[in-house]
């Protein structure tokens, strides 16, 4: 039953039973209007109207009343965002968000999680079938408000200030990755990356492909590649790199992660290999690596887990510090992928500062 019919139903049905239970002789028999039995059948449900299904309703409704707080979930229903960021998106002081995101927590609609001395929430989509028609129709009203399109702006204008911070670490560091990238002791996940996949004649995008390590292994083992990166400096950089190893099979794209220079379905498989820590928006890059892809293609990520290593952000320049991995279920849940697999791998025994990494592949739905 839609929630609002189901509001007015209970209402008629405790005006009802609430006059039989405040006038239980008139109601049994008097005017013939139940019997007895049945009289104490209603009564209880009456004590079972009042005591849990009413409140229920009621806190569904008294939650999703306030506009802030439909703000803020249709915000963090498309992208995790730390409470600084929702301040500046909403204009409003931390206080007052925080008091928002603190009932939106206690009725299960958002979660947090902390990364060094930042809180990031996300939403949590509802399980009870009240929350989520609800939630549905809000949704549909907030595209058509003037204030949430003006808080999408915002957003947008947050996600770039986070791909710019990257890009201008990267076009900082250029050549000298190569250098930097041996904390991650990462050859080890290359080689299991690559073993993800069976066939030789694919082709494939390396998605941040930086100085080509990963695009000259991938195009070693005999696959077609087509290397993207947001930063020019490092696509020069690849480019020696593959000119010196003699290797004609990659093409170099520059272009941002989460709109990929690639034309639908164009690639039998996708690969971010550490990349994910660096992208604004790690659901969308997921979702752009979905739409390049074939029917049957496969997304391959590498990351870490998540960590408390500020180290990296100081030195390596990293936006995420880490992953949950149910983010990223969840991530390739929205994307439409099938087959999820992840594998975790513990640290090396030479990067005892490192965190826990996994690697993760689905497929595209055939």
């Amino acid at each position: 039953m839609p929630v609002i019919a189901k509001a007015n139903e209970l209402a008629r049905s405790a005006r009802c039973l609430k006059m039989i239970h405040d006038q239980p002789a008139q109601a049994n028999g008097q005017n013939g209007l139940v019997s007895a039995h049945l009289y104490i059948r209603l009564s209880r449900y009456y004590d079972i109207l009042t005591a849990v299904l009413l409140p229920s309703l009621q806190k569904t409704f008294k939650t999703l009343a306030d506009p802030t707080r439909m703000r803020l979930l249709a915000l963090l229903q498309r992208e995790e965002l730390a409470v600084g960021e929702l301040m500046t998106i909403l204009s409003m002081a931390q206080s007052t968000v925080s008091r928002h995101l603190g009932i939106l927590r206690e009725a299960g609609l958002v979660q947090h999680r902390r990364e060094g001395t930042f809180a990031y929430y996300r939403f949590t989509k509802p399980d009870q079938e009240d929350w989520r028609e609800l939630w549905g129709m809000i949704g549909e009203s907030l595209d058509q408000d003037s204030r949430a399109a003006a808080d999408r702006s915002a957003l947008e204008s947050i996600l770039q200030s986070r791909a710019i911070r990257s890009r201008q670490w990267f076009d900082s560091v250029g050549p000298r990755w190569d250098a930097l990238r041996k904390a991650f002791h990462d050859d080890t996940h290359r080689a299991r990356a690559i073993s993800k996949l069976v066939s030789p004649d694919l082709c494939v995008a390396d998605i941040g492909t930086g100085t080509g390590v990963l695009a000259q292994e991938l195009a070693s083992a005999g696959l077609k590649v087509i290397a993207v990166d947001h930063s020019k400096r490092m696509l020069e950089a690849a480019r020696d790199n593959l000119e010196k190893a003699g290797l004609s099979s990659v093409e170099l794209r520059h272009g941002d992660a989460n709109e990929l220079p690639l034309s639908d379905a164009e690639v039998d498989a996708a690969f971010a290999h550490m990349v994910l820590h660096y992208v604004a928006s790690p659901t969308d890059v997921i979702k752009e690596m979905t739409r390049i892809l074939r029917p049957g293609g496969r997304v391959v990520i590498a990351d870490f887990l998540e960590h408390d290593r500020e180290w990296m952000k100081e030195e390596l320049g990293v936006l995420w510090q880490g992953f949950p991995l149910d983010h990223v279920q969840r991530w390739f849940d929205e994307a439409g992928l099938v087959d999820r697999k992840i594998e975790v791998n513990e640290i090396p025994d030479t990067a005892k500062d490192l965190p826990a990494s996994f690697i993760a592949t689905a497929r595209k739905a055939p």
